[in-house]
């Protein structure tokens, strides 16, 4: 058997060198020249260099150099944070998938854990829009109704933002994968992708939000003491009445505002996480920054339309539904007409829109890092 293993390649038949010669380990077993001259020797016969040591080598590798160009540049890689996912989509053959099951799963623990965490936050500034009052004030209510109600409607948002981050992860990383399957992603790649996945948040998370703003207004706890409650309410309605009055109530400026807000929480995100990993830091301080900045500068911009929401989605029952025009009115009416009045909250807005988006992006980079390391072993 060794005999046959050391017999030259290149025979006396004439049959072709194989592809596993450019090395030409076997050869050097039965020769005393470096192995490295005896494949020099042979590959000179192809008249194709080898990019690594400037050795030749046989055409029937080339293509497998074309097919597989990552392998021999992973070198050379920008192991930046924000650019690595871009890397892994390159690295799948064009056409392969169109979307990954595991972009939805690791938005939907992501948002899970920092929408628990940010809960309080969440409450205080809900009142704030709702009576226009201080964060004093506000924190007396809640103090005043006790702690059992602290938590008075945690489970509609818990579920709402949990599938909030199952669709806005996943379907942005799908779009994105249709619009650009190997990259790289463009602005205008990223903004159409986060905009259509903004889109289908709005659809299916609407009513959940609808749920959530009717609970945690005070003046609606003797009336709705339950989530049960409310949604017996909604089906009193008729068919068209449940949607437009009931569950969809308020869902144009819903729609207007996830889909700006995922467009440009989408475009800018990565591009402020490679200039921060380019500094250095460690991996997790870019995603939380990028996140903590882009939620911030998105909800800043799109609070009017969270103010017109809330006080949209707020009314129950025939009697009380205004119209959209009526309610921006409303709004601006209440507030003074003044602009400043409109942004009441609005510190602990930028607090809740740091924390909650700069724990998500931090939690979802570390669970993507995680993911694929241990997925780039078994390939």
């Amino acid at each position: 058997m060794m005999s046959r293993l050391a017999r030259p390649i290149s025979g006396a038949r004439g049959r072709p060198p194989r592809a596993a010669s450019c090395s030409g380990p076997l050869l050097a077993k039965r020769s005393s020249r470096p192995a490295g001259a005896a494949a020099h020797r042979r590959g000179s016969r192809c008249g194709v260099k080898c990019s690594s040591d400037s050795q030749t080598l046989p055409i029937g590798i080339l293509p497998f150099f074309h097919l597989h160009p990552g392998i021999f540049s992973m070198g050379e890689q920008n192991h930046s944070p924000g650019k690595e996912l871009q890397h892994w989509t390159q690295k799948e053959a064009p056409g392969k998938r169109s979307w990954h099951s595991h972009a939805y799963a690791l938005g939907a623990i992501s948002n899970f854990m920092s929408t628990f965490l940010t809960f309080p936050i969440y409450k205080v500034v809900f009142r704030q829009q709702i009576h226009a009052v201080a964060v004093s004030e506000a924190l007396r209510q809640l103090w005043h109704e006790g702690p059992q109600y602290f938590y008075r409607g945690i489970y509609p948002p818990l579920l709402s933002k949990t599938l909030q981050g199952t669709l806005l992860f996943g379907t942005y990383d799908s779009m994105l994968c249709c619009l650009s399957p190997v990259g790289p992603h463009s602005l205008g790649n990223r903004w159409a992708a986060g905009l259509m996945s903004g889109v289908v948040e709005a659809v299916a998370l609407s009513p959940f939000e609808r749920v959530q703003n009717v609970l945690q207004d005070g003046r609606k706890q003797a009336r709705f003491p339950s989530t049960i409650s409310i949604l017996k309410e909604f089906h009193s309605y008729g068919l068209w009445g449940r949607l437009s009055q009931g569950y969809y109530r308020g869902f144009w400026p819903i729609l207007l505002r996830n889909s700006l807000g995922s467009a440009l929480y989408f475009s800018f995100k990565d591009p402020i996480q490679n200039s921060l990993a380019e500094q250095g830091l460690p991996h997790w301080v870019p995603a939380l920054v990028s996140g903590s900045v882009n939620g911030t500068i998105t909800c800043l911009v799109l609070y009017p339309l969270i103010v017109l929401v809330a006080n949209m989605q707020s009314h129950i029952g025939w009697q009380s539904m205004p119209s959209l025009w009526a309610s921006i009115q409303d709004v601006w009416d209440t507030r003074g007409r003044k602009v400043f009045l409109i942004y009441r909250g609005g510190s602990l807005v930028i607090l809740r829109s740091s924390v909650t988006w700069g724990l998500t992006t931090a939690i979802h980079d570390f669970l993507q890092r995680r993911y694929h390391s241990r997925k780039e072993p078994k390939d």
